[in-house]
Parts: C-alpha cells; sequence; structure tokens
C-alpha cells in the first residue's frame, strides 16, 4: 500500500471512530436522559444541544470517507460500474470528480462558515453556553477528507476505491 493511501486511510479509520463513538454518545445521552426524567424527574441538562451541535454533525460527515472507502455508501448507478476502452475511463474518473466538485463546494463554505464563527466567538447560549465554531468544524474535516479519497481514487487508484 503506496505511504499516501496508508496515511489516507489511517486518517478515515480516525475520524470513523470518532464518528461511531458521538453516536455512541447520543444514545447514551438519550436513554440517560430518558431514564433520568421517568425515574428522578430530572434531566441531563446538556442532552439535547450537545447532541444537536456536537455530537450529530460529528457523526453525519467524519465516517463520510470511510464508509466511502468500504463501499458502503448510498449511490444512484445508471450506468455499469465498467464501461471498456476510453469513454469507460471517462465515465470513472467522472463519477468520482463530480462528487469531489461537491463536497469541495460543501467544504469551502462550511469551513468558512465555521472559521467565522471561531473567529467571533459565536455561542449558543442555553445550559452551557456552547462555542459553535467548533461545533460547525467537523463538516468541513469529514467533507474535506472524502474530497481527497474521490481525488486519490480519481487519480491514484485507478478510478476505483479499494473494498
Amino acid at each position: 500500500m503506496p505511504m499516501l493511501e496508508k496515511v489516507l486511510s489511517k486518517v478515515e479509520d480516525a475520524l470513523h471512530l470518532a464518528g461511531c463513538l458521538c453516536l455512541l454518545a447520543v444514545a447514551l445521552l438519550v436513554n440517560a436522559d430518558i431514564l433520568l426524567r421517568l425515574f428522578a424527574s430530572r434531566p441531563v441538562q446538556i442532552q439535547f444541544e450537545l447532541t444537536e451541535l456536537y455530537l450529530m454533525p460529528a457523526l453525519a460527515t467524519l465516517s463520510l470517507s470511510r464508509v466511502f472507502r468500504d463501499g458502503g455508501h448510498l449511490a444512484l448507478e445508471f450506468t455499469p460500474e465498467r464501461l471498456p476502452g476510453v469513454f469507460g475511463a471517462v465515465i470513472v474518473k467522472l463519477r468520482l470528480l463530480l462528487p469531489a466538485a461537491f463536497f469541495v463546494a460543501v467544504t469551502a463554505m462550511s469551513g468558512k462558515f465555521a472559521f467565522e464563527a471561531i473567529s467571533h466567538g459565536d455561542v449558543e447560549y442555553g445550559v452551557i453556553d456552547w462555542p459553535l465554531g467548533w461545533a460547525y468544524a467537523v463538516i468541513p474535516l469529514g467533507c474535506g477528507v472524502l474530497v481527497l479519497r474521490l481525488l486519490h481514487d480519481a487519480f491514484l487508484n485507478g478510478g476505483a476505491s479499494e473494498t
């Protein structure tokens, strides 16, 4: 496995683990909130805001690249996976480069949004005053790594992700 592939895979694995831990945290917090409301009439005060602002965006975006690499993504297929000749090679590249272009835009816009929130010190006031910039930062991180995977697969991996 070439060095770039190895490094990219390690980053994807680490982000995927973080996303899975966020899912576990959501499940634990929601169930703790339910049980404490039911048996102690005391909610977990931070559950909703922590889940909404930090955990849901993280679990939605941090695993994107790893899931794509493993072939677990949803896709609308309207052409065969492999077509012969030059036309087939162009289609394979387009199937990777078009989503890459979309996710470059998502990464750039969400990165700009996160940077502005961090630099302005934007806060969500609630039970705790939550700094919003760090909540937003996971979106460009997850989408940016997906862009790297798509470009890697388009140009360095023969147009296909390893499964």
